[in-house]
């Protein structure tokens, strides 16, 4: 019995973490759907373009894991592209507002984690006769 050795040339992966963001998943899903599977440059486009204010939160990491991936293992800017991007709860800051007749509103502030993770696309060859 032993252990499977993993190729690290072979899983070409990068990821960045936004830790703390202040909006919630509700808010941030149809973004991270919308960028999954687009190369990084028109990901990067299209979030500068967005009328919602996370958007910029979400192309700082973005471009976090772009730099990520050309510093520290060397890959093409132009081959990569959004592999996953996905965001889970963080913590829920909660206050209260002051209503009449001495009664109290709830506000809720939700915080997520934001994940994104690049990958870089094998040039694919092109066999001609």
């Amino acid at each position: 019995m032993s252990k499977k050795t993993k190729n690290k040339s072979e899983n070409k992966i990068v990821r960045s973490v936004n830790k703390n963001v202040r909006s919630s998943n509700r808010k941030l899903k149809p973004i991270l759907k919308s960028i999954v599977g687009k190369k990084v440059d028109i990901a990067i486009r299209d979030l500068t373009f967005s009328d919602k204010r996370i958007s910029k939160d979400i192309k700082k990491t973005i471009s976090s894991a772009v730099a990520n991936a050309e510093n520290n293992y060397q890959y093409d800017i132009d081959n990569l592209f959004v592999k996953e991007a996905y965001c889970g709860k963080q913590v829920i800051m909660k206050r209260f507002r002051a209503r009449a007749k001495g009664r109290a509103a709830p506000i809720i502030k939700p915080y997520s984690n934001l994940t994104i993770i690049l990958a870089e696309r094998e040039k694919e060859k092109v066999e001609r006769k």
